[in-house]
């Protein structure tokens, strides 16, 4: 009989502790995968180079297109930095 007194005891405890979970929303900065922007600069620096040879004639043209690719190099990088410095939300389940 003891026993079974306990079993009971052990069982009401089990139930009156039952964790409360929720969820809550957190923000926290985004992962970096590129952390040294060589894909924002390497894609900038094509487009740049592909825009700037677009002008001028000659060796005009060789200057415009190596102007080009260091202006979008650079451009790339910074639009890489701030697309990185952004945060995001996500959903995390909580339990008491």
């Amino acid at each position: 009989m003891v026993t079974g007194a306990a079993t009971a005891q052990t069982k009401s405890k089990s139930k009156a502790h039952q964790p409360r979970c929720y969820d809550v929303e957190v923000q926290r900065p985004k992962q970096i995968k590129d952390q040294h922007k060589i894909a924002g600069t390497a894609i900038g620096a094509v487009a740049g180079g592909l825009l700037g040879n677009q002008v001028g004639g000659g060796s005009g043209k060789k200057l415009a297109t190596a102007a080009g690719a260091v202006g979008g190099a650079f451009a790339g990088r910074k639009i890489q930095e701030n697309q990185q410095n952004k945060m995001e939300t996500v959903i995390e389940r909580r339990c008491d």
